[in-house]
């Protein structure tokens, strides 16, 4: 058998294909984000960031207490700061500690204005 050698557009045009592939089956068979929700402020401390939301969108939350979630937000520097009454889209996620057993909720979000 002989030596065989693609031109170089040839070979980049099959990386290309390959690489198109390989997205078009991570997207469709890949798993589905989190999808984002919108909710109400009950309030914010600054202090410690913990930010409590309610709302229909939290009533089906696994970690909501009476209706209300709250847990720690995290956010961009220069994210405004929630106000009481305020609509907030937001996703959250519970992490349990190792350590101490317990859990912890994070908000990860942004007040719309």
């Amino acid at each position: 058998m002989g030596n065989v050698n693609l031109p170089t557009p040839v070979a980049l045009a099959g990386a290309g294909l390959c690489l198109l592939g390989g997205y078009l089956v991570g997207v469709v068979a890949g798993p589905d984000g989190q999808p984002e929700t919108t909710a109400q402020v009950e309030s914010y401390d600054a202090t410690n960031e913990e930010l409590c939301l309610s709302g229909d969108a939290v009533a089906d939350t696994p970690d909501a207490e009476d209706g209300i979630l709250c847990g720690t937000w995290r956010h961009d520097a220069d994210a405004p700061t929630p106000r009481e009454g305020d609509e907030f889209t937001f996703v959250a996620m519970t992490s349990n500690r190792s350590a101490d057993g317990e859990k912890a909720t994070f908000i990860f979000g942004e007040v719309v204005r």
